[in-house]
């Protein structure tokens, strides 16, 4: 086991304070029964979604915390415990983390977390996990304020093209000498 210094671990807490701050996702989940290779897997799926999955002594993290205006976590700092840090989707990191748990013996456990500054329970995670990502929700939301705008647009090009024929009417009857 490696010994840390007081100085390595004083580092490890700036560090975990920093992470921390830059997430708007923080997620807390208890790794227990997963082994080094599922822990290595788990990391994987979410650093290919941009996601860091943390872990480090439940002493530094309170110390970490306490340095943050964040809700207060320390309940759920027992046993051991996994950061999962995102930022801007809180929805990625809820579906990897409970896709990943599904296929491995419902490993880890969802604990808690804080979404943009907000204390939220595993239940409230799982709903978000049930969600479609954001990208999709904001294109939903994009495409239906565009159908309207599509549906004048059609109009317009519609009664465009009877004004051209119309015209091209009158163009015709002037031609052949007819009123």
């Amino acid at each position: 086991m490696v010994q840390r210094t007081r100085q390595d671990k004083i580092q490890m807490t700036s560090d975990l304070a920093e992470s921390l701050k830059q997430s708007d996702v923080v997620y807390l989940a208890d790794f227990t029964g997963l082994n080094v290779k599922g822990i290595t897997e788990l990391r994987r799926r979410f650093r290919e979604t941009g996601t860091r999955f943390i872990v480090v002594k439940n002493r530094l993290a309170l110390r970490a915390l306490e340095q943050l205006d964040l809700p207060d976590l320390s309940d759920y700092l027992r046993g051991p415990t996994g950061f999962i840090l995102g930022s801007d989707d809180p929805i990625v990191p809820a579906k990897t983390v409970l896709d990943f748990a599904k296929e491995n013996d419902n490993r880890p456990v969802l604990k808690a977390g804080v979404v943009e500054k907000r204390a939220v329970t595993a239940a409230q995670i799982t709903e978000l996990a049930d969600l479609p990502p954001r990208e999709h929700i904001l294109a939903g939301i994009a495409g239906s304020l565009d159908a309207p705008i599509s549906g004048i647009v059609g109009v317009l090009n519609n009664l465009m093209a009877f004004v051209a024929q119309l015209i091209e009417e009158v163009a015709r009857k002037q031609e052949a000498g007819g009123d």
